[in-house]
């Protein structure tokens, strides 16, 4: 939910076990320098509009990039 220069980049991993030896990967589109969770905090200011308004609390926002962060690592892991 932040806008700043600097860009997105996919960030891949291969999956664990056989499905990552068979070359099967996962991916997800980051902000470049990985700041997601000072942004949230508002300890890393993006500039002027760089936030998109939300309605979420501060700590609903927080858990939001957490489940976002466990849900990339689950679908790295075997299941």
């Amino acid at each position: 939910m932040t806008t700043h220069t600097g860009g997105v980049s996919l960030m891949a991993a291969p999956k664990a076990g056989k499905a990552g030896q068979q070359g099967n990967s996962v991916g997800a589109y980051m902000c470049d320098d990985l700041a997601c969770s000072l942004y949230v905090r508002g300890k890393k200011d993006a500039g002027v509009g760089a936030r998109l308004p939300e309605s979420l609390t501060l700590e609903e926002k927080i858990q939001r990039t957490v489940r976002n962060l466990t849900a990339f690592v689950a679908k790295v892991a075997p299941r």
